[in-house]
């Protein structure tokens, strides 16, 4: 798929940090529970790291009790690319970033959580850069 932002490795390597290049370009994950904004409540939309594409609102975050930031919902459909990953033996659904192709965390469904979707959207913290509300 073509995405509005394409840059080459090098490029990404200046831009992102070790940890951040290994999640968002080579599909990493980040370690369970290294993450702050899995608890953190503040008000705001959560970004794309390595574009700065608007993903998440805080208000669809929920605690999953994972180990990494739980969002019920994107902003939109649209913001998000949804991809069937059956490595590691099992079927899952990657989400990326839909404007530069990063990789995010996957999405999971019929959970049982009592969230309006029943879907726990599990992203990697280190995708992710929180931008506050204004106060």
């Amino acid at each position: 798929m073509a995405y509005d932002v394409q840059k080459t490795d090098d490029e990404w390597r200046v831009e992102l940090t070790p940890q951040e290049f290994h999640v968002l370009r080579e599909a990493g994950t980040e370690r369970a529970f290294s993450s702050p904004y899995e608890t953190d409540e503040t008000p705001g939309v959560y970004e794309c790291r390595a574009c700065g594409a608007e993903l998440f609102r805080s208000d669809t975050k929920f605690d999953a009790h994972c180990g990494w930031p739980a969002f019920f919902s994107p902003l939109a459909g649209d913001r998000v690319e949804l991809i069937e990953d059956n490595t590691l033996g099992m079927r899952r659904v990657e989400v990326r970033c839909a404007r530069c192709g990063s990789h995010l965390g996957h999405v999971f469904e019929g959970e049982g959580f009592p969230t309006p979707t029943d879907q726990r959207y599990c992203i990697n913290g280190v995708s992710l850069r929180l931008v506050p509300d204004a106060s």
